[in-house]
């Protein structure tokens, strides 16, 4: 962050949720863990916002654009012009001084601009040449998007800067390399640059668009029609451009006999943590979460304790946020918050779920039912997904979640909301059923 005066570095605060009272013999600790940022960029701000940066300072960032080339593109001809209108437009909305790369890809990675291995630095000149580039971009041959995040993160790699983001579009299936190279692409990138994936049209794959974005620690979504990217692209670069903290590790310490049993980001959407840990030193691990600016985010953290008696309490865990640096020390950015367990014969206590975890364990079910919905109604199994989609739109409704529940109406008739009676839709449109899919994972925060 050196690029940075101090005052504009975000300030990071914990604050846990959760019902610390366990009955004898309990040993399951819920808590939620709500992160937050204030103070730095303020994501989504106008371009040219002169309040994020002091005189005479260039952004501490790096940004890659990956446009799929391959010759899908070309059907019909204006999705290509509105890929090179959306490209043209997240490069006017580039702060000056943040060193950028576009590649065209295909079945190959091509440096489309600057080119020879580097990246620019944005100013007027460089912006205006990036978007003449862009006729280069036209459509023909196949698809690899692993070479295109291996490009990428070559490219990002060669910039001294703390932000490395990704913006890909494609509008195919990752045919042209094989599952396993896609896979060994993102492990390799993974951790060293942040990556939103979008899908244009709907000949695209939905579990490779949102499973790239997810390794990535990036948001995924559909264009359905290429006459939307302009916006969306300005969009995710000016949020890009809001990140001023990098590869911030939530880390968890645990006393002896005391395990984690799974880490999940709750909010602004559903993200599978749990498997992400890295060792810490003794009885700690690090959780990676990726960029920051301006916002606020919500952890599920479930620990397991050993048994005790009426009356014993302890400390469950403690959750701290780091940056881990390269040479194996951390930068400790100051945020603490403490999960316990107090055993206790007050039943009332004991049984009563915490608002903040019953909502956001709903919400996670509500993920989980609706891409399980969707694969039944896939294979033909109707009576399952009915079961599987009802109760996503029980639990929708349950939880405020409007805009889930306006995309699941897109798919099933709703008889009755609160009971989760639905009928399949005999027919719907494939952009609905794709929405549906790569937004389920969006939540809603507790209702106040």
């Amino acid at each position: 962050m050196a690029n940075f005066s101090k005052s504009n570095v975000p300030q990071f605060s914990v604050d846990v949720y959760q019902n610390e009272y366990l009955p004898e013999n309990g040993r399951e600790v819920n808590a939620i863990v709500t992160v937050s940022a204030t103070g730095g960029g303020t994501v989504g701000s106008a371009v040219g916002a002169p309040h994020l940066y002091t005189a005479g300072q260039s952004p501490d960032a790096a940004v890659a654009i990956m446009v799929d080339c391959s010759g899908s593109m070309d059907y019909p001809p204006t999705k290509m012009r509105n890929a090179r209108d959306a490209t043209a437009a997240a490069i006017d909305t580039l702060r000056d001084g943040v060193h950028f790369a576009v590649i065209g890809g295909t079945h190959v990675a091509k440096e489309v601009y600057p080119g020879s291995g580097r990246l620019a630095v944005a100013d007027a000149a460089t912006r205006e040449q990036a978007k003449q580039s862009l006729r280069r971009l036209t459509a023909g041959g196949g698809t690899a998007i692993g070479t295109w995040l291996r490009l990428a993160d070559r490219l990002l790699s060669s910039a001294e800067v703390s932000i490395r983001h990704g913006i890909l579009l494609t509008d195919g299936r990752n045919e042209h390399e094989a599952p396993e190279d896609l896979k060994a692409a993102l492990d390799s990138c993974a951790g060293r640059f942040t990556c939103d994936a979008r899908g244009v049209g709907t000949d695209w794959e939905v579990k490779e668009v949102t499973g790239i974005a997810s390794a990535l620690l990036g948001t995924a979504d559909i264009v359905a029609d290429p006459a939307a990217l302009s916006a969306d692209f300005t969009h995710m670069m000016e949020t890009a451009m809001g990140k001023e903290v990098a590869d911030v590790a939530l880390r968890l310490w645990t006393p002896v006999g005391t395990a984690i049993k799974f880490v999940k980001q709750v909010a602004p959407t559903v993200a599978e943590l749990t498997g992400r840990r890295t060792e810490a030193g003794p009885r700690a691990g690090d959780y990676p979460t990726g960029s920051w600016g301006d916002e606020s985010r919500d952890y599920h953290v479930c620990v397991e304790v050993p048994l005790a008696g009426v009356g014993q309490e302890m400390l469950a865990a403690r959750v701290s946020l780091v940056i881990p640096q390269g040479d194996g020390s951390v930068q400790n950015l100051g945020a603490q918050g403490l999960v316990r367990a107090v055993w206790t014969d007050d039943m009332v206590a004991s049984t009563r779920i915490n608002s903040q975890v019953a909502h956001y364990t709903g919400q996670a079910e509500l993920a989980q039912v609706i891409q399980q919905g969707l694969d039944l109604r896939k294979s033909g199994d109707v009576d399952g997904a009915t079961a599987k989609l009802g109760r996503a739109v029980q639990l929708a409704n349950v939880s405020g979640n409007a805009d889930t529940a306006k995309l699941l109406a897109k798919v099933v008739d709703v008889v009755d909301a609160a009971a989760g009676t639905v009928r399949l839709k005999a027919k719907v449109e494939e952009a609905d059923e794709m929405t549906l899919e790569t937004r389920s994972t969006k939540t809603v925060r507790v209702k106040k």
